[in-house]
């Protein structure tokens, strides 16, 4: 009797700290430390190889790290054991999708069907699921209409996210009317976007639409309307772009830049050498050569590849 109470115990111990071990690697891929959660998602599958999750997890982690064919081995199959799960559809079109885009055109055609279906089939599953819908108005965008393409279809996607979510609905109906060339429009369904749901990637939106218009006026004041809102060290960045770029505004960018460089972190995307590179190209423009040939050199010295500070350079060199 005291054995088998023993051998109770050691299991719960065991499931225990398999479980803790597990909540530890969730917390892990929460963060993004993909590197810490992956060994421990390994060991649990060794001793759980049916389970569905931790596939699900290191199919994602496998796609964050744009390994598209082991993220495909770990999707298939779950689409595969539950036919009926909008997310899994999902994972494997987009997985197939970006597969698609790295092989030859060729081959990439023969991946189509797969990931409208896909795609398609998840829409249909979840009435409600916004990623899938934006894929879907991207894939029918990008492809040719000879093989499938078709801006009416994208326009009809893009007008179901406006009825699951208004703002996603503005912004993907935004992003059909710039395709087409038709950018009063797109600037027009945009500003409505800011105006029902105001997030970031509103503004952001907004923004790059103005730069593609030549209007850098109303793109940094677009800008700066989201920095004073939002806080976020990324529109420094955007900003000090827009300024280096157009060659305006050249102490307010010069500012951003110098924000970005301060408050940087991972999360903001853009590397520090690309805000000393912008840094370079606003000296130039103001003549000042001394200070350019500093900042493109930090630039350089962070990664002497860099193909556009070495023109940059070239650049400045003849001031």
């Amino acid at each position: 009797m005291h054995l088998k109470f023993l051998f109770a115990l050691l299991i719960s111990a065991s499931v225990f700290a398999q479980d803790a071990a597990y909540q530890k690697a969730e917390a892990y891929f929460k963060a993004e430390k993909f590197a810490l959660a992956k060994p421990i998602f390994y060991k649990y599958l060794d001793a759980n190889p049916k389970h569905a999750k931790t596939r699900e997890y290191l199919g994602d982690i496998a796609a964050y790290a744009k390994d598209w064919d082991t993220a495909i081995t770990y999707y298939e199959p779950l689409v595969e054991e539950s036919p009926s799960s909008a997310n899994y559809h999902f994972k494997y079109g987009g997985a197939l999708g970006m597969k698609a885009l790295e092989i030859s055109k060729l081959r990439a055609l023969t991946y189509i069907d797969d990931i409208k279906e896909h795609f398609t089939r998840a829409a249909e599953l979840d009435p409600k699921h916004i990623e899938t819908r934006w894929a879907l108005v991207e894939l029918y965008l990008q492809l040719p209409g000879i093989i499938g393409g078709s801006t009416k279809k994208a326009k009809a996607y893009a007008m179901e996210l406006q009825d699951i979510s208004p703002v996603d609905g503005f912004l993907a109906r935004g992003y059909v009317a710039e395709h087409e060339d038709e950018m009063d429009e797109a600037e027009a369904l945009y500003k409505k976007a800011i105006e029902v749901g105001g997030s970031p990637t509103t503004y952001e939106k907004l923004t790059n639409l103005y730069e593609k218009k030549n209007q850098p006026k109303k793109a940094i004041d677009n800008a700066a309307s989201s920095l004073k809102l939002h806080k976020r060290n990324q529109i420094n960045y955007q900003i000090g772009k827009i300024a280096a770029e157009f060659d305006m505004e050249p102490e307010l960018g010069l500012a951003s830049l110098k924000q970005y460089i301060e408050n940087h972190s991972v999360k903001d995307g853009v590397p520090v050498r690309w805000a000393h590179f912008r840094m370079a190209q606003i000296y130039r423009n103001k003549g000042d050569k001394a200070s350019a040939t500093h900042y493109i050199n930090l630039a350089l010295a962070d990664e002497p590849d860099f193909e556009q500070a070495l023109e940059e350079k070239k650049r400045i060199q003849e001031l």
